[in-house]
């Protein structure tokens, strides 16, 4: 199948920074074949590429498909259910004991409506810290997304039965539904405060034996912190560059209370950070100091956590809140370029994956993940600067089309891998189950 974006407005990134320039884009199979910058292509620089399908690219502006480093697709039943309590009430009197009450067909519903609502908002991978083997993974692959699923871990010790039964669910996870390239997987210890030391240590000796990349909570809240130093005499970042954490590739999400030395860590073990601006906020943990991790190199990335924190998983909100708020926090008007961000939300995304050579940019020989855009929109008009228009005017709405491996989710608004409307109805039927227990657990308290 190829597939030709004719005369599109499309966003590069030259050496000299990003760039916006009509493009004829040939996509072949899974990968973008040929890119022709500057006008229509002739025969000559298309050579055998002949069209099963032309997308027509006026007053469309195509960029990189966004990719969201860190989120738990399922929780899209818990939003606003939980709002504005404290982060601790949020995650264990609230959150917690309504995940034990989900079933594994409701956490297929519920990635499916996060699948749908990143579709929508121009992202086409995301990083997914889960629950439920099989059902987040069969989500993943029927919505077409490229997805890295990476099953939470949590234990006390390597011989702890819970700990044992949710490696074990990851591994099956790997072998069963992973083909190294649409999906694939990392390994997810929770977080400091869920996984006891010898339980870290064994999680992250047994990545680095087996090739496993890691995906974590780092350093979210204060809380978490205080407790890690009570308990071991150190910071999270620290406490994990000790159990070996780091010694893989690894997400660390938020990050959010860093000292000096968590800094210096972060650069010396090329960590990837995961920052999430809008669930930092919402549960009052504070911001990642990304000028600074910018400053000193580190790699960032960004995702938006789960639809239970942040209520929502659009990216275009999240972005234009993470180029905004250092600006403010820092009286500096240049801190956190759009330009910036819009790195983090790409190029940042694909090398948390490992996958920088193929994902992330709009490039000849990368994988075919493309978001389109409408131009003809308010928040495009004039169209000054595309690059500004992404972060401080864009809201998602704009998105028209997006491709995934090469393959059209959506055309026209219209996304053809999800039946919707049996998914509001599946979805109304969960959210009323829950929002019900609930209600009956705060009646009961």
């Amino acid at each position: 199948m190829i597939i030709k974006l004719d005369s599109v407005k499309a966003l590069f990134f030259d050496e000299g920074g990003l760039t916006t320039d009509t493009a004829d884009i040939y996509i072949k199979d899974d990968r973008i074949a040929r890119i022709v910058r500057g006008g229509s292509a002739d025969a000559a620089k298309t050579g055998e590429l002949k069209p099963d399908k032309v997308i027509d690219g006026r007053n469309k502006f195509a960029i990189p498909g966004l990719i969201n480093a860190h989120t738990h697709a399922y929780m899209t039943m818990f939003r606003n259910i939980a709002d504005d309590v404290p982060f601790t009430e949020w995650l264990f009197e609230t959150i917690s004991p309504l995940e034990d009450a989900m079933t594994e067909k409701e956490s297929y519903y519920g990635a499916l409506l996060a699948d749908l609502e990143m579709i929508r908002t121009g992202t086409t991978t995301y990083v997914d810290m889960h629950m439920t083997p099989d059902e987040s993974a069969k989500a993943a692959f029927d919505s077409g997304m490229r997805v890295c699923l990476t099953r939470g871990l949590v234990g006390d010790t390597r011989d702890d039965e819970g700990g044992i039964r949710r490696l074990n669910e990851a591994l099956h996870d790997n072998e069963t539904w992973c083909d190294g390239d649409r999906l694939t997987t990392m390994l997810a210890p929770h977080a400091p405060y869920t996984c006891g030391k010898d339980y870290l240590e064994y999680i992250a000796a047994f990545a680095k034996e087996k090739g496993f990349g890691l995906h974590i909570h780092l350093s979210e809240s204060l809380n978490e912190i205080d407790g890690v130093r009570e308990k071991y005499g150190m910071t999270p970042i620290e406490y994990a560059d000790k159990a070996g954490v780091f010694d893989v590739r690894t997400i660390a999400a938020h990050c959010v209370q860093l000292t000096d030395n968590d800094f210096e860590i972060l650069k010396a073990k090329n960590v990837n950070v995961a920052v999430n601006p809008i669930s930092n906020m919402k549960l009052a943990n504070g911001f990642s100091n990304v000028p600074r991790m910018l400053e000193k190199g580190i790699s960032v990335c960004i995702g938006t956590d789960g639809a239970a924190s942040n209520n929502s998983l659009n990216l275009f909100r999240e972005m234009s809140v993470e180029a905004l708020i250092h600006k403010g926090l820092n009286h500096d008007a240049v801190t956190v370029s759009a330009a910036d961000v819009i790195k983090m939300a790409t190029l940042g995304g694909a090398k948390a994956l490992g996958r920088e050579n193929e994902l992330g940019e709009l490039k000849e020989g990368y994988k075919a993940d493309i978001t389109i855009m409408d131009l003809r929109n308010p928040s495009f008009t004039p169209a000054n600067n595309l690059v500004s228009a992404l972060i401080y005017s864009c809201n998602g709405n704009e998105v028209d089309t997006v491709i995934v491996n090469g393959k059209i989710l959506m055309e026209n608004k219209e996304v053809k891998t999800i039946d919707e409307e049996k998914l509001y109805y599946e979805m109304d039927r969960i959210g009323s189950r829950y929002k019900k227990l609930h209600q009956e657990r705060k009646g009961s308290e």
